[in-house]
């Protein structure tokens, strides 16, 4: 019996094809080991038996091996190496073993090919059997290439310290190279026969002395050779690892080697935006890992910026562009990683939203592309049947560029040509013919195509350029330009063009970089076809250019813009009905990002919702800085402003709402920066004698709008600060302490100090503290019994009346009850009904003389005579007078809800109080959208005429 004889038993029929080279195979084989001990083993092991013509026919490279080394299969059998699923988990103890009696650079150089064909024809053999899965294939050779890259490096370090000594940190401690894997080697993801893309740093610069004088960036310099050498020469054993040093900082031309400080200086200055790309999947996989962790702290910045980079997408179509224009030139479109619906696009797709959200959504700081793409749908950034599509189609052409490599152990990724290699491949994939595997080969890069266009915008692209670079080159006279923008459906494009002329020519554009030039150029179509379907064009075009002016020197803006359509027109829809909109953009632009989603950009927030959201950026934090936390408290709250500001002009929520919504963003805010504070001083000082983590014996209390629960969209918060201690001169819990009365003052002042610095994120509220006890010369924090005595014996009626609209807002919630208790006691006194009425009169009258600037050329929606302030000392005036009867009237501290009671209790008639209600809202709401169209709270002496008239009416009746 031959040997193809026996083991056609075993194994399923083969493609008429490849039977002669199966033959042949056996009869080599025959040769090397007798054919009687070869079917004896087949007997003893039948899944063996019957994958070796299916692997020995799929590639040359194990079959190659197997001849020359007859017992090197007998050995991974009977070892039970070849079945282990996890093999890669004993390398380094199997490597230790192997390599302890390597004493010479021969020696280990042969021992580590020897111990790399092995495990490679293990790794094959388990792959093209169909025993192992991708994942197993894949982390398998990723673990090889780390052991032989430490192997390698730690016989080349040792030899070094031998000869010229062991360089030493500032600190005393020995270190040693960091070798950073790039690439696939860096996401846990090599193919069978990659290059290993490695850069190499050290901590610090120094010299060497001890034996013959050299410096630290020579003595790492020569390690990396030896240890390239190592893995990358040929000999009769082969190669390790061809060894790739040209992703390192200038590349080629660059050290092969460079220290810490200089990679940080080339990555923060001069590094080109590939880099990034590359830099996504980079992770140490040897040398020094104490040391590594501070340059992988030094790099982060680099790759996941703090603002949100659309320019990235750019960015990878134009690399992208670049590889299919050179497989086109070499007629290599039929490459599985880097031809269309490639390998290398999904890799894009994922790294695009890496690079453009990593820095704020740290789950996508991964390495590995199906772990992104999870991650990807998890978060909704793609669609999950999208996201299913691709990893399958990322899994397929992973296996197929596998199987191509291991057929010779070649780094190779195009598609075979001759008729035999192509059943040879389609064979190892597990299909009867060349023809269906084609078939669905096409089908899964066609599927992964679409998805690339889609995300990266690439349908029309050309024509979308010729327009913009039309209309750039363009003059005011420009017949060709003006027939462009008639084409577009402007009935007169002539002001159109003088203004987008006027744009190209104004400082800020002609300042601008070629690359958010470009950015510009491409967002122009899309904001011509967008503007035309406006009613008024030349307000909002005007606007948005003024915009585009002010944030010209940031062109992530432009670009996100630019690749997402939708943002564009949402940011139109709302600068056309809204100037504030635009001038609150320009100031806070990284709100752009905002625009990405109608849904959540017209739907607020809710209080536990803010509550929640807010606490998830704060732990993103890696420690407990001030500057870090301004900034993000800044940005929530101008993205949340923004989406109130979005809703409110869209009709989508009413007046009450909108304060309702501007109160429940300060509130959760505030919240924050007491609990920052305290924690900050805590750290700092101690915390007080008894206290911990959390704000004890400290409140905050809100008066004025914040207070009526009834913010606008520029309202300060009117606050006063209490505490309750017993000995304010107990030292804080520290080894130096300070007075538990200086610890409160200084949580007063660091709360003032995180809400109103001005920073380049702006400020979060403007604060007025001068309603506490006797205003700006009264103290800072307020001892609540002071607070109290002072409201009960001393306070001016008018400071009973800011009472009304109190409220606590947080901190230490005993004292809630302590100051809901002062409130109740100081508004339910009694008073003279007659006296009352006219210090409030009178207060009115004067507040009114003092702040009504121009009463006849227009109605002032607060001040003017039957505005908003009329009403609210009509309603103050009926707390403090009928309180003292019905105590009850103290529990609400917002305006309407205090007239609900008043009318409840018979102190005003619900025909009146309804009326006072629908006048206030009506008020309100229209100087919410003067706000918003950056106007003064006025209006014109002809509007609310008859609502003007009813306010005073009553005013004269309860208060006159």
């Amino acid at each position: 019996m031959t040997l193809f004889t026996a083991l056609s038993k075993y194994s399923p029929p083969l493609p008429p094809a490849l039977q002669g080279l199966a033959v042949d195979f056996c009869q080599r084989l025959a040769e090397k080991i007798p054919t009687e001990r070869l079917i004896s083993l087949l007997d003893d092991q039948p899944l063996f038996a019957g994958s070796i013509l299916k692997v020995c026919c799929s590639s040359r490279f194990v079959a190659d091996t197997w001849l020359r080394q007859p017992d090197l299969l007998v050995e991974l059998l009977t070892s039970g190496d070849l079945y282990a699923e996890q093999r890669r988990d004993t390398y380094a103890a199997d490597w230790q073993l192997s390599s302890q009696h390597c004493n010479s650079e021969a020696e280990l150089a042969k021992t580590l090919r020897l111990f790399r064909r092995r495990e490679m024809v293990r790794i094959a053999w388990r792959d093209l059997a169909g025993w192992a899965d991708l994942d197993e294939t894949l982390a398998d050779l990723t673990r090889l290439a780390e052991i032989c890259i430490d192997s390698a490096l730690n016989f080349a370090y040792q030899q070094a310290c031998l000869r010229w000594g062991t360089p030493r940190l500032a600190d005393g401690r020995p270190f040693n190279l960091v070798v950073l894997g790039m690439g696939k080697l860096g996401a846990w993801e090599l193919n069978f026969s990659s290059d290993i893309d490695l850069i190499l740093a050290y901590a610090e610069d120094g010299v060497l002395t001890e034996k013959k004088e050299i410096s630290y960036c020579e003595f790492f310099t020569r390690i990396c050779r030896s240890m390239v050498k190592m893995l990358d020469a040929i000999t009769e054993d082969g190669f390790v690892f061809r060894t790739d040093l040209r992703l390192r900082p200038f590349g080629d031309s660059g050290p092969l080697v460079m220290s810490f400080e200089g990679m940080e200086h080339y990555y923060l200055t001069q590094a080109r935006e590939w880099e990034r790309y590359a830099m996504i999947k980079a992770r140490q996989v040897a040398g020094d890992f104490v040391s590594g962790k501070q340059l992988a702290t030094l790099i982060k910045p680099f790759v996941y910026r703090r603002y949100l980079d659309y320019g990235a997408f750019e960015e990878l179509r134009g690399l992208k562009f670049q590889i299919m224009q050179e497989l086109k030139r070499k007629d290599r479109l039929e490459n599985v990683k880097l031809g269309p619906g490639g390998i290398r696009e999904v890799e894009f797709i994922g790294q695009a939203f890496q690079l453009i959200r990593g820095g704020q959504d740290v789950a996508l700081q991964q390495r590995e592309i199906q772990t992104v793409l999870t991650v990807l749908a998890e978060l909704a950034l793609m669609a999950e049947d999208e996201v299913a599509k691709l990893k399958f189609a990322y899994r397929f052409l992973r296996r197929v560029e596998n199987h191509i490599q291991a057929y010779q152990d070649k780094q190779a990724h195009d598609l075979p040509t001759t008729d035999l290699a192509q059943q040879i491949l389609a064979f190892s994939l597990d299909f009867s013919d060349w023809d269906s595997f084609k078939a669905e080969l096409d089908c899964v890069r066609h599927t992964v195509h679409g998805i690339f266009d889609q995300v990266f915008s690439l349908t029309d692209q050309d024509s979308k350029q010729h327009t913009a670079q039309l209309l750039w080159a363009s003059s005011t006279d420009d017949p060709q330009a003006m027939e462009l923008l008639a084409d577009y459906g402007f009935a007169n494009p002539d002001w159109l063009l003088a203004e987008l002329v006027a744009f190209k020519d104004s400082t800020a554009i002609k300042r601008m970089s070629s690359k958010g030039l470009a950015a510009l150029q491409r967002l122009l179509p899309a904001l011509l076809g967008e503007l035309v379907k406006l009613d008024n064009q030349q307000v909002t075009l005007n606007r948005i250019l003024t915009l585009f002016e002010a944030i010209a020197g940031r062109n992530v803006y432009l670009a996100l813009l630019a690749e997402n359509p939708d943002s564009l027109t949402q940011l139109l829809k709302l600068c056309s009905a809204s100037v504030w909109i635009c001038e609150y953009l320009a100031h806070y632009p990284i709100l752009f990002d905002e625009l990405l989603d109608a849904r959540t950009l017209y739907e607020p927030l809710h209080k536990e919702d803010l509550r929640r959201d807010l606490q998830r950026e704060l732990d993103k934090l890696e420690q407990p800085d001030s500057e870090q936390l301004m900034i993000v408290l800044r940005q929530f709250k101008h993205l949340n402003v923004l989406r109130v500001a979005a809703a409110d002009i869209m009709g989508v929520i009413p007046v009450m709402v909108v304060s309702d919504y501007l109160t429940w963003i300060a509130e959760v805010i505030l919240e924050q920066v007491v609990n920052s504070a305290w924690r900050l001083l805590g750290r700092q000082y101690g915390f007080p004698a008894g206290s911990g983590e959390d704000p004890e014996n400290f409140a905050v209390i809100a008066y004025g709008k914040f207070g009526g629960i009834e913010l606008g969209y520029g309202s300060d918060l009117d606050l006063v600060f209490l505490h309750d201690i017993g000995d304010e001169n107990a030292p804080t819990q520290a080894e130096k302490p300070i007075s538990s009365s200086l610890f409160y003052l200084r949580l007063a002042q660091k709360i003032r100090h995180i809400l109103d610095t001005k920073m380049l994120s702006g400020i979060l509220y403007e604060v007025d503290l001068r309603l506490r006890p006797n205003g700006d010369s009264g103290l800072l924090v307020m001892p609540v019994a002071a607070y109290a005595d002072y409201l009960l014996h001393q306070a001016w009626t008018w400071e009973h009346q800011a009472l009304v609209r109190a409220r606590f807002i947080c901190g230490d919630t005993r004292l809630a009850e302590r100051f809901n208790t002062v409130r109740t006691q100081v508004l339910t006194l009694n008073r003279d009904y007659q006296t009352l009425k006219t210090e409030v009169h009178d207060m009115r009258l004067k507040m009114r003389q003092n702040k009504l600037k121009s009463p006849s050329k227009y109605f002032d929606l607060k001040q003017s005579p039957g505005g908003i302030a009329d009403i609210e000392f009509i309603v103050q005036f009926g707390i403090l007078a009928q309180s003292a009867h019905q105590p009850e009237l103290t529990t609400y501290s917002d305006v309407v809800r205090l007239l609900a009671a008043l009318s409840g209790q018979g102190f005003i008639p619900a025909a009146d109080a309804a009326l006072l209600k629908q006048a206030y809202c009506s008020y309100r709401d229209y100087g919410h959208h003067q706000v918003l169209q950056g106007l003064p709270a006025s209006a014109d002496n002809t509007e609310f005429s008859q609502q003007r008239a009813e306010v005073t009416r009553l005013w004269q009746t309860y208060l006159e």
